[in-house]
């Protein structure tokens, strides 16, 4: 699902970022089974550090879809796909525990995947699974031990365990389809997107602008 760039911002047909932050030179194809979808918070999608731009170009079966609150009924149409084994990428925390009824998933699963990520800060990915019991309900995929981020270089986070959504989208496809998943071309890319963002954000304000003057707040690192 793609959404039209910001009025006034001459930004690229393909990736919809502004032409000055373009990442399509970063977009490496990699091959997959599991199909992808991506609830992302409106939020999140104009989110210069959003990681999400890049996953979805560089992954076929990967659908993204904005929103903050679903009607049950184009939720459970969304969720739901025949011949599909659905499940929910996120940690089983005590706010919102993990349904213990289903076998844990691997590159063996009978069923093709459907894997369901939500794209939000660590606070809103919460509330939005605690406000749409289908999801809550959905059997979960948990990383036992994420691999250490390189997100922290541009999008603060309060918990050591935090990813960003690529890099948490690319360990769970790893663990589900084993090695003939292939993530190292996708998270190097995904380092130099981090590199340039950092860049970009060490540059000095355009003639004119003086530090201090007031700005959009910083938000907490996603899911």
């Amino acid at each position: 699902m793609t959404h039209p760039p910001t009025p006034g911002r001459a930004a690229c047909l393909r990736c919809l970022r502004p032409q000055a932050a373009c990442l399509c030179a970063l977009v490496r194809p990699t091959a997959h089974r599991t199909e992808l979808l991506v609830l992302q918070h409106p939020q999140e999608q104009r989110q210069a550090k959003n990681s999400v731009s890049l996953l979805r170009l560089s992954l076929a079966h990967c659908e993204v879809v904005v929103g903050e609150r679903f009607a049950p009924a184009a939720l459970a149409a969304l969720l739901r796909r025949p011949g599909r084994n659905t499940r929910l990428l996120y940690p089983d925390v005590p706010a919102a525990p993990a349904p213990h009824d289903a076998p844990a998933p691997g590159p063996a699963a009978a069923l093709p995947l459907r894997l369901v990520v939500i794209d939000a800060t660590w606070r809103k990915s919460l509330r939005m699974l605690l406000e749409h019991p289908a999801l809550a309900a959905l059997p979960r995929l948990c990383l036992a031990a994420p691999a250490p981020t390189r997100y922290r270089a541009i999008r603060a986070a309060r918990r050591a365990d935090q990813v960003s959504t690529l890099e948490a989208t690319v360990q769970a496809l790893a663990m589900l389809e084993g090695p003939s998943f292939d993530a190292q071309p996708l998270l190097d890319a995904f380092g130099h997107f981090v590199a340039g963002v950092a860049a970009r954000q060490q540059r000095p304000p355009p003639a004119g602008q003086q530090r201090g003057t007031m700005g959009p707040s910083a938000q907490s690192a996603g899911a």
